[in-house]
């Protein structure tokens, strides 16, 4: 009776137990988020305790010594060139992530299992080296070209260009991932009833097998930009002159220190990405 009585016990002690981590985990999460939110509206020059006050200057305002992120025009540059990178990123990575969904789902090769393991790779390697080996890859070619044919390359040296080049390398993966995950779940039985009945491959392509792809190609755009958005590593070793949000933030972080405008333009920044996941996992869900 004693060995059965202690096994509700038991149960219950394991069942508190993984509430009690499911919890901490959940805190070591978002404490780190909720902490740059909350000092994004303390009235103060510093984002430390004590709390100053409620304030929405490192937003709005318009001078020093609290000018707000939105009249700071250093940051508001940063934001347009992250913007118009990750845009150019996101298309770019859906289109090349495509055809390689089909080629690796459909298509049969000598070497294909190979090649597939060169496209997950740059996932694995760390986005510093990846950085370093695109800048001195692109670096040597142009350098090469000047030197023995006085042919200047200005998209091989470090600027956007070089930025979304540096970019596609890794995000391209992603979506190739998420686009084949949905393209396996395809039937191509639709297809051959299509071709059976006169429609050419490509208004089979365009009227059948897109629209089914259409939620994961939506999806992996999203998470494209977001990831392009936010990444700095590959990046701190291909910018230009035109340095985007996550570049421009560790500059003024390493020359002024870390200021409240800094928390606000990293609240948005939360904001903004929980919305794009959320519509996301919307788009997936209403279509699939």
């Amino acid at each position: 009776m004693s060995s059965f009585s202690t096994q509700p016990v038991k149960r219950n002690s394991l069942i508190w137990l993984y509430r009690a981590y499911v919890l901490a985990f959940l805190v070591f999460l978002t404490a780190p988020l909720a902490a740059a939110s909350i000092f994004a509206f303390n009235d103060s020059l510093f984002p430390a305790l004590p709390w100053q006050g409620f304030t929405w200057n490192w937003f709005f305002n318009d001078s020093e010594p609290q000018l707000g992120m939105f009249h700071d025009r250093r940051l508001l540059r940063g934001l347009y060139y992250s913007f118009i990178i990750a845009v150019i990123v996101s298309i770019l990575c859906v289109f090349i992530g495509t055809c390689n969904a089909f080629l690796f789902e459909r298509g049969h090769f000598r070497g294909k299992n190979f090649f597939y393991v060169l496209m997950i790779l740059p996932l694995v390697i760390p986005g510093v080296i990846l950085g370093i080996s695109i800048l001195v890859l692109a670096s040597t070619l142009a350098n090469g070209l000047e030197d023995s044919y006085g042919i200047d390359l200005d998209f091989l040296r470090p600027g956007i260009v070089l930025v979304i080049l540096g970019q596609i390398s890794f995000t391209t993966t992603i979506t190739t991932l998420v686009i084949s995950a949905r393209l396996k779940k395809f039937d191509l039985a639709m297809e051959e009833a299509a071709l059976n009945l006169g429609a050419s491959w490509q208004r089979v392509l365009f009227t059948i097998t897109l629209p089914f792809l259409q939620p994961a190609m939506i999806a992996s755009a999203i998470v494209a930009f977001l990831v392009s958005f936010e990444n700095f590593n590959t990046t701190l070793f291909l910018v230009g002159s035109e340095a985007p949000l996550t570049i421009t933030m560790y500059d003024r972080m390493a020359k002024v220190g870390s200021t409240p405008v800094l928390n606000a333009v990293s609240f948005l920044l939360i904001i903004g990405s929980g919305l794009l996941a959320l519509l996301s996992i919307v788009v997936q869900r209403s279509k699939s």
